[in-house]
């Protein structure tokens, strides 16, 4: 197994919680509904619990000090999010666009499963990527259901 890429698929995947985190949070601010509201709340603190996880381990890897914070993309996605909301977007436009941002979640889940990863990291990983597509797969439901709602 190669340590430093091992080390590399960790810091994308707390980039990826991070993004996810600070994503869900963004979007329960701006929904109107409360149920929505307390599903992305619940979304924030799973992606931030992920996240520590995952230092956790890279710390075991010898790289106990190095934080790694979100990423450009996804700060870009929440500004859009924002704009959108300030624009007037609904319910259902704001799950749209935290679906494309489970969807890139996802893709990073799926190539660091593919990854040569140490036996516990990889537990993880699967176990974090099942609950990402689960998100995904909800947050699809919801939008569909607003969708025909609307």
């Amino acid at each position: 197994m190669d340590e430093n890429n091992a080390v590399s698929v960790i810091e994308n995947l707390i980039e990826t919680c991070k993004d996810g985190q600070k994503g869900y949070q963004d979007a329960a601010s701006h929904v109107k509904r409360s149920d929505l509201k307390t599903y992305f709340n619940e979304q924030a603190m799973e992606r931030g619990r992920f996240a520590q996880e995952l230092q956790a381990e890279l710390s075991k890897l010898g790289e106990p000090g190095k934080k790694v914070s979100g990423s450009a993309s996804g700060a870009l996605h929440r500004a859009w999010i924002d704009t959108k909301a300030t624009l007037g977007a609904g319910d259902k436009s704001i799950l749209e666009s935290v679906e494309k941002g489970e969807d890139s979640a996802k893709e990073t889940y799926q190539k660091a499963l593919g990854s040569s990863l140490p036996a516990g990291v990889a537990e993880i990983v699967r176990r974090q990527a099942a609950s990402v597509q689960k998100a995904h797969d909800k947050v699809r439901s919801l939008r569909d259901t607003t969708d025909a709602a609307a």
